[in-house]
């Protein structure tokens, strides 16, 4: 779809093209500047999404039906175990929208925080929507903060896309912006949690769990961390691990 000279991915499925048309129009999509062509703006076209869940892939790519219309939205893995859901089964999904020359990307979020998160990220050089996404889904935000807040660079750099460079530089940018930001992070000494984080992880993955189902269980232990006994704490994650 071209728009004033540019053209755009426009998320929308399952539409005529004058169907599709008329949502965008709709959409609140500012004229083209063609002062900043070229640039990377920053698009507040959709703050949020309520629908049914169409399909979910691995990649945490979804497509969300919202009155009729399919938007494809692109989300950190294990996002829909996390995201809020309605009664009627409708998924609740905060969105970011990322504007390029040629496409218009939508990202979603199980939580505001995330999407906070996310943006932050976007802020750090040389780290993307792509790269961002990745770190988000090989780590939630808590484990995140911790991680940052430990200087832990060897942690960091094991998430794909992101390098010893890049890993110092997360920790350099988002140390003080991601203090107090998570509110399911602990006040007990960082050390504590890291150990005992680790601990629960370890002890997860040695009996049979990928690495990325074990972090999101223990990060939903939120606030136990450090204040409930090693055994519980593994018992809990285990119940969250177990369909």
């Amino acid at each position: 779809m071209m728009i004033d000279g540019r053209r755009f991915s426009t998320g929308l499925l399952g539409r005529s093209k004058a169907t599709t048309f008329r949502a965008l129009v709709a959409s609140p999509i500012a004229p083209a500047d063609h002062r900043t062509c070229g640039a990377r703006p920053e698009a507040s076209v959709i703050g949020r999404l309520r629908g049914r869940v169409l399909t979910d892939e691995a990649t945490g790519a979804l497509v969300i039906d919202v009155h009729g219309v399919g938007y494809d939205v692109l989300t950190p893995v294990g996002t829909l175990g996390r995201a809020r859901v309605e009664a009627n089964s409708e998924v609740e999904l905060w969105i970011h929208t990322h504007v390029r020359e040629d496409a218009l990307d939508i990202f979603g979020f199980a939580t505001e925080t995330d999407r906070r998160v996310f943006r932050l990220l976007l802020g750090v050089p040389n780290v993307g929507p792509k790269t961002a996404l990745g770190v988000l889904s090989a780590m939630p935000v808590d484990e995140l903060s911790r991680a940052v807040e430990r200087g832990d660079h060897a942690r960091l750099g094991k998430i794909p896309g992101i390098g010893k460079k890049t890993a110092e530089r997360l920790v350099l940018e988002l140390k003080e912006k991601l203090r107090g930001l998570d509110s399911n992070v602990s006040s007990a000494p960082v050390e504590t949690l890291g150990n005992e984080a680790d601990r629960l992880l370890s002890a997860l993955v040695n009996m049979g769990y990928r690495p990325g189902e074990a972090e999101r269980a223990v990060s939903a232990l939120g606030p136990k961390l450090g204040t409930e006994p090693l055994g519980n704490l593994l018992r809990e994650a285990l119940a969250k691990l177990t369909p």
